[in-house]
Order: C-alpha cells, then sequence, then structure tokens
C-alpha cells in the first residue's frame, strides 16, 4: 500500500477550513499569580473548600491527552478528548458535511447516533445493511464503498466490534476501504468495545491512510461511564479543525481527574483483570443464550453484549423484567423485531439470565 497523498483537510467544510473557533480563557497559555482573565468568582463555593471547582478546566488536559495517546498508540496531536465517543461523531458531522448536500454511510444494524448526528445536522443518511449469516452480520465493503462513491458521502461510520452485532471487521477491508475512497470520504472506525475484541486497532492505519478516524471511550473497559471521558484519534490537520468546532470548555475538571486516576499502571491492570473475566463469562452467556428453548439464535460478538433473537421476545423481556434483569430491547430497530441485547454482567448476573431462559442446564 503506498503513502496518500490527498490531504483530509480537503474533505472539510471550506466555510470551517480556516474557522478560528472561540478563544476561551483558557486557550491563551500565559503565566500569572493574579487570574482575572475568565470572569470567574474570586471566591470558593462553600461546598468546594479545597478550590477545586472555582477555575474553568483546560480545554485539553496536557496530562490526559498524553496517557490517552500512549495506550492507543498515537501522537498526542492526532488525539482530541471529549465527552465520550458521542461528541466525537457530533464534531466529524459537523466539520465535514455541508447541511442539504453532503451524506454519511452507515451500516445497520448499527450504532443509533451516526444517523441521529447526520440528520441533527443537515446531512443525508446512507444504509448499506449488514448481511446476516450464521457467523454473525457481516459487512459488503465492496457495496459500501460503491454506495460511498456515488451518494456524495463525507463520513463513513463503521463500528468494530460492532453495536449491537458484536461482529469485528476485518482490518485489512478497513485499509482498502480507506484508499479507495481517498480523497473523497474519511472512514470512522468505532472501537468503543475494542479492548474486549483484543484485536489490532485502526489506529495502525493512521501513518497510511490519513482518511481513517478513530473514535475511543473509557465508558466500557475502563468502567467510567459516568465520567464521559472519550476520544477521537485522527490525522492531526483534522484533529486542529474539530478541536476548534468544539465547546470550549469539553471536560470538566473532577471528571479529568477521575479519568488520570484510572489510566494509572496499577489501575489498568485491574481493568485488564475484569476485561479478561467477561470475555470468560461471554462466552459463557453465549452458550447458555444457543441452548435456551427460548432462543432462536445467539450471535458470536466480540464485545462485552449478546445479541439474541428470541422466539417469544416480548415473553422473554417479561420473564427478565420480572425478575429485575433490565436488557435492551431492540424490536423497534428495523431488521430486529425479535432481538434482545444482552449486556455481559458479572457471573452471579449471568447465571440470573440463565435460570430465567432456562438454558438446558449450561448455566453451571
Amino acid at each position: 500500500m503506498q503513502s496518500p497523498t490527498a490531504d483530509p483537510l480537503d474533505l472539510v467544510r471550506e466555510d470551517l477550513r480556516e474557522f478560528a473557533g472561540y478563544r476561551s480563557a483558557r486557550s491563551e497559555r500565559l503565566d500569572g499569580g493574579i487570574w482575572l482573565n475568565a470572569n470567574e468568582s474570586p471566591w470558593c463555593n462553600p461546598s468546594d473548600p479545597d478550590a477545586r471547582l472555582r477555575r474553568y478546566p483546560d480545554p485539553q488536559p496536557e496530562a490526559l491527552r498524553a496517557l490517552l495517546s500512549d495506550m492507543y498508540r498515537c501522537r498526542p496531536g492526532e488525539l482530541l478528548a471529549g465527552r465520550g465517543s458521542d461528541e466525537g461523531i457530533d464534531l466529524l458531522v459537523r466539520a465535514l458535511c455541508r447541511p442539504g448536500q453532503d451524506a454519511v454511510l452507515v451500516t445497520s444494524p448499527t450504532f443509533g447516533m451516526y444517523a441521529i448526528s447526520a440528520r441533527l445536522h443537515g446531512a443525508r443518511v446512507v444504509d448499506v445493511p449488514l448481511h446476516d449469516t450464521p457467523q454473525g452480520f457481516q459487512c459488503d465493503f465492496d457495496a459500501v464503498a460503491d454506495a460511498a462513491e456515488a451518494n456524495a458521502v463525507k463520513l463513513v461510520f463503521l463500528c468494530s466490534p460492532g453495536n449491537p452485532s458484536g461482529t469485528l471487521l476485518p482490518i485489512e477491508s478497513i485499509a482498502a476501504l480507506a484508499q479507495r475512497l481517498e480523497g473523497r470520504a474519511v472512514v470512522v472506525v468505532d472501537e468503543a468495545y475494542l479492548d474486549y475484541a483484543q484485536a489490532p486497532s485502526a489506529t495502525s492505519l493512521l501513518d497510511m491512510q490519513r482518511n481513517i478516524a478513530v473514535l475511543r471511550t473509557l465508558s466500557k473497559a475502563h468502567a467510567l461511564a459516568a465520567a464521559r471521558i472519550g476520544a477521537v484519534i485522527a490525522d492531526a490537520g483534522l484533529i486542529a479543525v474539530l478541536q476548534r468546532c468544539q465547546a470550549p470548555y469539553p471536560l470538566p475538571g473532577p471528571c479529568v481527574e477521575l479519568a488520570v486516576a484510572a489510566l494509572a499502571q496499577p489501575v489498568r491492570a485491574g481493568s485488564a483483570a475484569h476485561i479478561q473475566t467477561t470475555l470468560d463469562e461471554r462466552e459463557r452467556l453465549h452458550a447458555m443464550l444457543a441452548s435456551s428453548p427460548l432462543v432462536r439464535c445467539a450471535y458470536p460478538s466480540r464485545a462485552n453484549f449478546v445479541l439474541a433473537r428470541l422466539k417469544e421476545p416480548q415473553d422473554a423481556f417479561d420473564r427478565l423484567l420480572a425478575a429485575g434483569i433490565v436488557v435492551r430491547d431492540l424490536r423497534s430497530s428495523e431488521r430486529l423485531g425479535d432481538a434482545l441485547r444482552i449486556s455481559v454482567g458479572t457471573p452471579e448476573q449471568n447465571r440470573a439470565v440463565a435460570a430465567v431462559l432456562g438454558s438446558d442446564g449450561v448455566s453451571a
């Protein structure tokens, strides 16, 4: 594969390529002992005696950015920290898609925020559905490329592992798609669940394919969903554009402190142990569902959940809810009218699911 020549900045909305964005008080790298440039209160809130909350936070904290770039194996300038993966999706659509003209491509069934962000920004949504096979949902990359070329698609959203499919996409196919769409579209790989797949990240392709962007989050494997910390990893020039489109203070200080503490090596070792337990339990949950007389089909998964089609989905959902077990009801989704998505819980929680669905003894 040859090194690409196309600059992804050429895909950015022309009116935003030189857009300076808002320069907040914290954007100015100034030193001083008396800070009177941000109209903050000179007194602490009585509930905050340590003065942790009085000042506006750093828009892109260097310590967090360094830890994330080290973990995701990219350069700090290639990473933008934000509010979960959702903000990254929104920023990409906002920066690249001209309302009423450009489109994004999705592969259903997939994460709903891609299409929602597109519609909120006036971009069309092109859907190239995944193929439902006995081996799981599969992506037709040639069909994706054809549709992207024919429909003025600026962003191709690929979820790997997929939500709710659980399918891991071949990294070689992602690279080939990005190469074919070079100069036309950015291929966005949402890797929210990649920690559970133990597979190479698409960040490894960035040096060869500048039209790839990767989404990561601390909400899943690092158990920080409430902190809302995620990242976009992409070409440094594109990252700079996204940062200029971002809100002035996207990362609350206490959330950043939690994330920095969670990324310390001893804590990350504990997260790794929980990931391994989740992988073991995922196989048990899948086997249980596959053997249940109530289940029509349980799809293989590389994420921390299992997608299952039920013979009587309402009855199964009601049984689980009566036992105090809440799962994701996907029956309102097109092509998933009989499906539930069940997250992998603790061993005890998974046994409770098995007890409700009647797994022919596999729950033990």
